[in-house]
């Protein structure tokens, strides 16, 4: 039976079937009521509530679970710092934060830390569920007022230099399918590969990029190809 408690952080196995999820929240209320809600949503199941970045580099690479929520603001190790070392122990692990404040700097920075997602903690039970599902489905969902920032930040970038780039063919025709909100085991289907080569294809296009999420390379993706 799966048992999940809130501190210390613990894991369960997931229920076959079910999309697997934890949190890393310090706020005892919320983590509690985020772990009820997301038990809550059909399909879903929470295995795991961390209570700072140290514990969630522990426990997440265990339980391994499809989407992590990710609060910035964490005792020592902030939400970024985690996000960051949680890619690289977990790389195809989803990574949505979730927090309170839409600053400018955190969210890039957050986003260049790899997170998947951004949204606020007054998103609503729907929208939060929504949000879930459009990351497994490739999506990165963001609230309105994190969006309008990404947009007006990117239009104030340079433009990415075509030799900047040099992504080969079959590279380029994962990237195109990512753009177009693809998850991994769509991109296989379409070109006929391996879902960890697919995976494997990513991590040499953001290394080439010099990205570290799926969102910044479909933007800059997109950038590029405006020239």
């Amino acid at each position: 039976m799966k048992h999940v408690s809130t501190h210390p952080p613990a894991t369960g196995a997931a229920q076959p079937n079910r999309i697997t999820v934890a949190l890393v929240e310090d706020e005892r209320d919320l983590r509690e009521s985020w772990m009820k809600l997301l038990e809550s949503f059909p399909g879903f199941t929470c295995v795991c509530a961390c209570v700072s970045g140290e514990e969630a580099i522990k426990q997440l690479p265990v339980v391994k679970p499809q989407i992590v929520l990710m609060d910035i603001f964490l005792p020592r190790m902030s939400g970024i710092e985690c996000t960051s070392r949680l890619k690289e122990l977990l790389p195809d692990t989803l990574i949505l934060i979730l927090t309170s404040v839409a600053d400018d700097e955190l969210v890039f920075m957050a986003l260049q830390a790899g997170a998947d997602g951004y949204l606020l903690k007054s998103t609503r039970p729907e929208g939060l569920q929504d949000a879930l599902l459009d990351l497994l489905k490739g999506g990165a969902p963001m609230t309105s007022a994190v969006a309008r920032r990404v947009v007006r930040y990117f239009r104030q970038q340079p433009k990415i230099q075509a030799g900047d780039v040099n992504l080969s063919a079959r590279e380029e025709e994962v990237l195109i399918l990512l753009s177009k909100g693809y998850a991994n085991k769509e991109i296989a289907s379409q070109l006929e590969l391996s879902v960890d080569t697919v995976a494997s294809y990513l991590k040499v296009i953001f290394k080439k990029m010099h990205v570290r999420s799926r969102t910044e390379a479909v933007i800059n993706y997109l950038r590029l190809r405006k020239e």
